[in-house]
C-alpha cells in the first residue's frame, strides 16, 4: 500500500477582501518557492469573492483552492446560491461541506450536507467532509456516536469513484476558535475511528485522507501530523497568517501513511 500523501488545507472563513487576499497570495507564493518540492499538498478554502482572482495568481503553483460551501441545487431560482459547478469552472479543487458553522448557524443537517456532497462529487470538485462533536456530546461520552453518525448521514448510498476523490476533517466543535485543541492521542484515536468507518462504507474508504480540523498552530502542529491516522489539517485562524502557515508545511512528516501517493492532484 502506497503512501497517501498529506493534505495542508487553509479555512479562511470570513476573512480578507479579495484585493488583501491578491497581496497576500502573492508574498505567499514568493516564500513558499522556497520550500519546495513540498511533502504535501497545499490548498486554501476561500470566499467565494476570492476565487477567480487566487486562481489566476496560484495557476501552475502547488497551491490549489477550494470554496467553503456549495449550494445543494444544481442551477435554478436560488438568489445566493453558488454552484458547485460556478466553483469548478473558477479552477478550484475543493469544497469543504458540512463545516460545523455551517450546521449551527444555517441549520444544516446530513440530507443537506449529503446533498451538497453529491454535488461537489458531480462538478468533480474534491468534497472535504467536516464531522465533529460539540463539548457537551464529548463530556457526556458521544464523541464517537456523534461522528459516527455524521458520517454515516453524509455518505450512505452515495457514490464515491476513488478514495482520492473524498477527503474528511475531524473538527472537534469544542476546539474550533476557542485556544483549546483536542491532545494528539484524542485526534489519533478519533481519526482511527473515522477511517474504520470510512472502511464500511467505501470500498477503499480506508484510503480516504483524514485531517484534524481544531485550532491546530505552529506550537502544535508536528505532534498532531506525526499521528498514524492524521493526514493533515484544516487549519482556521493560523492559516490566515503566511508565516504560520509555512510552518505548519514543514511540520509535515516526511513519509506519507498507508493510502494513494498522489493524492487529489
Amino acid at each position: 500500500m502506497t503512501p497517501r500523501r498529506p493534505l495542508i488545507a487553509g479555512n479562511w472563513k470570513m476573512h480578507k477582501t479579495p484585493s488583501e487576499a491578491a497581496s497576500w497570495t502573492r508574498e505567499f507564493l514568493a516564500d513558499l518557492a522556497a520550500l519546495e518540492p513540498l511533502r504535501c499538498d497545499l490548498a486554501l478554502m476561500v470566499p467565494f469573492t476570492h476565487l477567480p482572482g487566487m486562481a489566476r495568481l496560484t495557476f501552475g503553483t502547488a497551491l490549489q483552492l477550494g470554496s467553503q460551501d456549495v449550494s445543494a441545487h444544481e442551477e435554478g431560482a436560488y438568489t445566493g446560491e453558488v454552484s458547485a459547478a460556478m466553483v469548478k469552472d473558477t479552477g478550484a479543487a475543493y469544497a469543504v461541506i458540512g463545516h460545523s458553522e455551517r450546521r449551527q448557524y444555517h441549520a444544516e443537517g446530513d440530507e443537506l450536507v449529503r446533498a451538497k456532497l453529491e454535488r461537489a462529487l458531480a462538478a468533480d470538485l474534491v468534497p472535504v467532509l467536516c464531522v465533529g462533536e460539540s463539548r457537551d456530546q464529548r463530556d457526556a461520552g458521544e464523541a464517537r456516536s456523534v461522528v459516527l453518525s455524521q458520517l454515516r448521514g453524509a455518505l450512505e448510498g452515495v457514490h464515491v469513484e476513488s478514495a482520492d476523490r473524498l477527503v474528511v476533517a475531524y473538527e472537534p466543535v469544542w476546539a474550533i476558535g476557542t485556544g483549546l485543541t483536542a491532545t494528539a492521542d484524542d485526534a489519533q484515536e478519533m481519526c482511527v475511528a473515522v477511517r474504520d468507518e470510512l472502511g464500511r462504507l467505501l470500498s477503499d474508504g480506508v484510503d480516504v485522507r483524514v485531517l484534524y480540523g481544531g485550532s491546530m498552530k505552529p506550537s502544535n502542529a508536528e505532534e498532531l501530523l506525526a499521528q498514524t491516522d492524521v493526514d493533515g489539517g484544516l487549519i482556521g485562524g493560523a492559516s490566515l497568517v503566511a508565516a504560520d502557515l509555512l510552518d505548519m508545511i514543514r511540520a509535515t512528516p516526511p513519509d506519507g501513511r498507508g493510502g494513494t501517493e498522489e493524492g487529489t492532484r
